[in-house]
């Protein structure tokens, strides 16, 4: 069973999504300076340093919580 991907590689799959959640992943891949290995709250502090509107933020908990969801299932998988 392969190891579950990282948040930051987790979300760029999301990239082709009409959505906030596609918007965030865009910009974090074209983004050189992400902080992919801070987590959460690294990541939600990274955004609000660069002025990020209220929306910005909400939506990267969002996608946090799915990415919990998908460590959950991606976890609990049979080996």
């Amino acid at each position: 069973m392969p190891k579950p991907k990282s948040f930051t590689a987790w979300l760029k799959t999301h990239a082709g999504q009409s959505n906030a959640i596609g918007d965030l992943a865009k910009d974090v891949a074209a983004d050189p300076d992400w902080p992919s290995r801070k987590g959460l709250a690294g990541q939600r502090d990274y955004l609000e340093e660069r002025g990020a509107i209220p929306a910005a933020i909400e939506t990267l908990e969002r996608a946090w919580s799915q990415y919990e969801g998908y460590r959950t299932v991606t976890d609990s998988s049979p080996q």
